[in-house]
């Protein structure tokens, strides 16, 4: 495997986890480097999400443990947590007619309690990060009469409002075309310019290798490669994987590699 030469703020150590007492990852050891952007890749039902469940403290492993900021997640109070991570989970719904401003201030709970409620700041905090969005303008819209890369936007909004700069999304280009899916992109490299760290899935292959720095292949809930996309993405590996032929050639838009693929159907020279 190779590794990065990043300072870690999130890694996990031997873990195992699972739902009703099967596991997907197990005996999983990962190392997350800070200040880059991180896509999770492998194919359907290899642990993916689960994993960024378990780095996320929404899942407990059985076995092992997540460190954030060199302490085990589990001795964290919730807010805590909520106040170092945010999580943007697959396919979140909003309640019906809740409007963008509303759900986006939801991410300032975190910093609320009984003797400090809504304030100022609070309220800046989150006209900053609507403007930041480019959906300032949709402030007073319900979330549910949105497109959908305009609902992704503002579910991002609400992880950012949190204050964190440790941001986990778990395939937010999910169910969008292209046009939104790279709009939505553009805004994560835009928050990772800023320096903030992203660990996210992503199904498309070629989407991952333009927007990370690092990738993490797995299959059968272990990791089985980790490194630059130029290192990691072989022909190779690829049909390890994803058991997918291949030609992995220069992208004529970026210095990344791309990934053509072969059908059963296809020559090849």
């Amino acid at each position: 495997m190779t590794q990065t030469s990043h300072e870690s703020r999130l890694g996990a150590r031997s873990i195992t986890a699972g739902y009703g007492g099967a596991p997907i990852i197990q005996d999983l050891d990962l190392e997350l480097p800070t200040g880059v952007v991180t896509t999770i890749i492998g194919p359907n039902g290899c642990g993916k999400s689960t994993l960024l469940r378990t780095l996320a403290r929404l899942l407990k492993p059985s076995d092992g443990s997540v460190l954030l900021d060199g302490k085990d997640i589990a001795s964290y109070r919730t807010k805590e947590v909520a106040t170092r991570l945010g999580l943007l989970p697959q396919s979140p719904v909003a309640p019906e007619g809740l409007t963008v401003a509303d759900l986006v201030a939801r991410g300032r709970h975190p910093h609320q309690s009984w003797i400090s409620q809504w304030s100022s700041s609070d309220q800046g905090v989150v006209d900053a990060v609507l403007r930041k969005t480019g959906i300032r303008d949709l402030a007073d819209r319900t979330v549910d009469s949105l497109s959908g890369g305009q609902r992704q936007r503002v579910w991002i909004s609400m992880t950012l409002a949190q204050g964190t700069d440790l941001l986990l999304l778990d395939e937010p280009t999910t169910f969008l075309d292209l046009a939104h899916a790279l709009d939505v992109l553009d805004l994560v490299d835009d928050l990772h310019e800023e320096g903030r760290t992203i660990v996210m899935v992503l199904h498309d292959l070629n989407l991952a290798v333009r927007y990370s720095d690092n990738l993490v292949a797995m299959k059968d809930g272990r990791v089985v490669a980790q490194g630059p996309p130029s290192t990691v993405l072989t022909e190779e590996l690829l049909f390890e994987v994803f058991g997918l032929h291949s030609r992995v050639v220069d992208d004529p838009v970026s210095d990344r590699p791309m990934i053509v693929p072969i059908g059963r159907n296809h020559t090849t020279l």
